[in-house]
């Protein structure tokens, strides 16, 4: 029955991340960790897996509705992977213990708040710095904005490998404000595309480290690509400014838990 359990899970979050575009792994792991008890290595290294899998689907779409620049996402694996590789060694040089665990932990649960509160504020941030001009918003939209890209990119490896979330909500945010001439479809086509690629490589360090759990990824996995599905059908109708709110408190909810129970030990 847990196992069916898991399926739920990803019924969820498949559900959620097809209606909203709010990143999986900012639901996904805090779920394995608070509700099912996982250990939050296996929790992280699976979902990573998770995430790759279930959002290759949409990198097929978006490659076939010519909704991608792999420029940007070669620019922003130029950071990612390097920062990807040099963050496995470091979990691996540390395993599975308790200090990984607790460091996790916290990570997870400020990286989740950080989700959050982008996806409250994104138009909002994302208005303020249009119709700015000079200095450094000129540099970064010019001669910077390729430097740049490749600096979030080492931000988004890091924190994606060690904790599962950074490569959707974050990483859009980051191209919206680097490249705002760019259609915003061509930006999410190219952040899922890039996303694919580092929880894939962040995914397959953790099976190495043995933090994967097979059995658990097949059934979240099940309950993901209907999910997927339904969450697109439900986004049609529904008021994304609403879904997207909703969302956001739950993800404040599920880290304001995490850091209480990190510090209530």
């Amino acid at each position: 029955m847990q196992d069916w359990a898991f399926s739920l899970a990803g019924l969820v979050v498949g559900t959620a991340v097809g209606a909203t575009g709010v990143g999986g792994g900012s639901l996904m792991t805090p779920i394995l960790i608070l509700f099912y008890g996982i250990s939050p290595a296996v929790a992280v290294g699976t979902d990573l897996l998770y995430a790759s899998i279930s959002k290759a689907f949409g990198v097929v779409l978006h490659g076939r509705n010519g909704s991608l620049d792999w420029k940007i996402v070669g620019w922003l694996s130029a950071g990612s992977v390097p920062a990807a590789l040099l963050t496995l060694l470091f979990l691996h040089g540390h395993g599975a213990d308790r200090e990984l665990d607790q460091l996790i932990k916290l990570v997870l649960a400020i990286a989740v708040l950080v989700t959050a509160t982008v996806s409250l504020f994104q138009d909002r941030l994302w208005r303020s710095l249009q119709g700015r001009h000079g200095g450094f918003v000129d540099w970064l939209h010019g001669d910077g904005q390729r430097a740049m890209t490749v600096v979030c990119g080492v931000l988004i490896g890091a924190l994606v490998t060690i904790s599962s979330v950074g490569a959707g909500v974050i990483g859009m945010m980051l191209l919206l404000i680097l490249y705002p001439r760019h259609a915003p479809i061509s930006l999410v086509g190219s952040d899922l595309a890039h996303a694919v690629l580092i929880t894939g490589i962040a995914g397959i360090g953790h099976a190495g480290i043995g933090t994967v759990n097979y059995s658990m990824l097949g059934f979240l996995l099940i309950g993901a690509i209907p999910g997927i599905w339904i969450g697109s059908r439900i986004g049609f109708r529904l008021s994304d400014k609403a879904l997207k709110k909703t969302i956001a408190g739950l993800l404040i909810f599920i880290a304001l838990t995490m850091l209480w129970k990190l510090f209530a030990h």
